[in-house]
């Protein structure tokens, strides 16, 4: 099984491990089009970037220093409400091992990687215009790299800019069937964090549905694919 995540706008500064080798990655057939977004953000670079905030300054110097920055593992690097929901810093070992093995983050800019992937601080969103390159053209195919049952937690947005054929989307609601903006990231990280913990071994949706009644977290089938109610974030938590 593996877990599609979104990446997110912010991320950890710093690092200590080696810089960026793309060679490295998981995923190496996506080799071609990590050269290509590489090579258009060498160019937005050369051209001259937005550095009238601090927070845009800081986004420049990450991207002028991609290259050569320190690096550490995608699933640290990025923060915000999902990643501080799975909170992977705090898993044990084995829950860890988990996450590190089942977990893919969607990068705009280096395609899916494996959470335990070193990358460096970078800000590059699928909104993001890289001279000569469209994120569509760049991606619309490194979804072919992910293979088997894909439980898709992206936003809609990632998940049209590199389909996963066959990934089946988790929908967030309120317990009255409302969709919901907050809880939606927490609720996801979570749940990513239920299964780590529970080292969940799903090589189907029924697999996965039928750990999740037994471990009395609400996820059950719906149209087009799951469907996770969620109030409160702690509710998600395997009991």
């Amino acid at each position: 099984m593996i877990v599609l995540l979104p990446p997110s706008e912010t991320k950890a500064a710093g690092g200590t491990a080696e810089p960026l080798s793309t060679a490295s990655l998981g995923f190496p057939g996506l080799a071609v089009a990590r050269s290509r977004a590489l090579a258009a953000l060498d160019r937005l670079v050369a051209a001259g970037q937005d550095v009238s905030t601090p927070a845009k300054a800081r986004a420049a110097a990450d991207n002028a220093a991609v290259r050569d920055a320190p690096t550490m593992p995608a699933i640290e690097r990025y923060t915000g409400v999902l990643y501080d929901a799975l909170g992977a810093a705090s898993l044990d070992a084995d829950a860890r091992d988990w996450v590190d093995a089942h977990v893919v983050i969607q990068s705009a800019l280096l395609g899916f990687v494996r959470a335990s992937d070193r990358i460096p601080a970078y800000k590059v969103s699928e909104h993001t215009r890289l001279p000569g390159e469209r994120m569509r053209d760049l991606w619309s195919g490194a979804g072919d790299a992910i293979e088997g049952f894909a439980l898709d937690l992206r936003s809609k947005a990632y998940a049209a800019l590199a389909p996963v054929t066959g990934a089946v989307p988790v929908e967030i609601v309120s317990p009255e069937g409302r969709a919901l903006n907050h809880w939606n990231k927490a609720g996801k990280g979570a749940l990513v964090r239920s299964l780590a913990e529970a080292g969940v071994e799903a090589p189907s949706v029924d697999a996965l549905v039928a750990w999740a009644a037994s471990a009395g977290v609400p996820l059950t089938r719906a149209e087009g694919g799951l469907r996770l109610v969620v109030q409160d974030p702690r509710l998600v938590a395997a009991r």
